[in-house]
């Protein structure tokens, strides 16, 4: 997830970002994760773990991580920094500036440090300058409330506009991803809503990637 040239002629293709619901046993998320990931072109995938001890998150990390490096994806912890290396992940999603910084430790420089939680633009500046690879924005917090979406697109643009560190959007449904995309995000986030219902995951994130097409560039 490195960053882009800013206002590079034409305009990389955004990618998608996949988050995990709380995963709290690998072998029934094998074959969906597989599917999801040879759907579209997928950078990352956030997984998410469920509340148990250290030793069963770190096994269900690698199980997963199995799947991602045969399809060439990043494999995210949602926190969890210190188990990063003993699993072998890429990095870690932090939510909060604080958070974020205290991880910073035991991720750089050879891992992914990514942030999210980021409330207002001081947050997403302090996060930049103390070296995320990426910002998320838009994203529900733990009690799955979102800033209003034209708040979401305003910040997109603003961050697009101004900083190299990639932006990533999180979409609630299909139809906020071409808004986003048009406001500047680099990555589209995909959440719980694309595993409710595991036989169309596969579609929906093919209809998610053509939402995501930019138009080519006319001569």
């Amino acid at each position: 997830m490195a960053s882009r040239p800013k206002h590079a002629e034409p305009r990389p293709q955004p990618r998608l970002y996949l988050m995990t619901p709380r995963v709290a046993e690998a072998a029934a998320w094998r074959e969906p994760l597989a599917a999801a990931l040879a759907a579209g072109d997928i950078a990352a995938v956030l997984l998410r773990l469920a509340d148990s001890d250290e030793r069963a998150q770190t096994n269900i990390a690698k199980t997963l991580l199995a799947v991602t490096q045969n399809n060439d994806v990043a494999l995210l912890l949602d926190g969890h920094a210190e188990l990063v290396a003993r699993a072998g992940c890429d990095g870690a999603h932090l939510t909060g500036t604080d958070a974020f910084k205290d991880a910073l430790g035991t991720l750089k420089p050879e891992r992914i440090a990514g942030a999210g939680g980021l409330d207002t633009r001081h947050d997403a500046m302090s996060a930049a300058e103390a070296g995320a690879d990426y910002v998320m924005f838009g994203e529900p917090d733990e009690n799955g409330e979102r800033p209003d979406f034209a708040m979401i697109e305003e910040r997109i643009a603003w961050w697009a506009e101004v900083f190299e560190a990639p932006c990533v959007a999180y979409a609630g449904d299909l139809e906020e991803i071409a808004p986003l995309v048009r406001a500047g995000a680099d990555f589209i986030a995909l959440g719980d809503w694309i595993w409710r219902d595991p036989p169309t995951i596969a579609s929906v994130i093919a209809d998610a990637a053509q939402r995501m097409r930019l138009p080519e560039p006319t001569a």
